[in-house]
């Protein structure tokens, strides 16, 4: 695992895009602070850049610099479930990260492969559910390899999981959930 993670690392610190396990779907992902990479993802994914991405992490810290909160306290709540939660993003933050939004939305991952290149790159990565807008998720990694093994620069080995599917969505300040889990 070691080697597939220190890989996902150089490729996303080069300005790639990797497609990886996450806890309920395979991802796209690259680094937040990249233009050119984020313009690339949105590109792959035909997403609209208005709707905005997830950023995953493994570390709390690592959320400082895109997290508006006071004194760089994140409260974002232990990750045994996966939540997405949105909270006010700091004015630095590209809108190709936060689309319309003044918000960002972000998780802490309790996938071990996600958690792993996260701390390899020290840095929260973008987690975008590997798919074309409107199709379905995919959570079968040949179905991944087939859809998208020409498109990115590397195919991470791992699983998903521990969830069935794609993250609850919810409120940071309000806790009210603005998508529900789904199976």
């Amino acid at each position: 695992m070691k080697l597939s993670i220190n890989r996902a690392a150089d490729i996303l610190l080069g300005g790639g895009i990797i497609a990886y396990p996450t806890e309920g779907v395979f991802g796209l992902g690259c680094l937040p602070d990249d233009p050119e990479a984020l313009a690339r993802l949105l590109g792959i994914k035909r997403r609209d850049p208005d709707k905005g991405l997830i950023l995953i992490a493994s570390d709390r810290s690592q959320l400082r610099d895109w997290i508006d909160a006071d004194n760089n306290d994140i409260p974002i709540p232990d990750p045994s479930q996966p939540i997405t939660w949105v909270a006010p993003a700091k004015a630095h933050v590209m809108s190709l990260v936060r689309g319309k939004h003044r918000s960002i939305a972000v998780r802490l991952t309790s996938n071990p492969t996600a958690a792993a290149i996260c701390s390899a790159v020290d840095s929260p990565v973008v987690s975008t559910s590997a798919n074309i807008a409107g199709q379905r998720i995919v959570r079968n990694r040949l179905v991944l390899q087939r859809k998208f093994g020409a498109c990115v620069d590397y195919l991470v080995p791992g699983d998903c999981g521990p969830a069935a599917g794609p993250s609850e969505i919810r409120d940071l300040a309000t806790g009210k959930v603005l998508r529900p889990r789904t199976a």
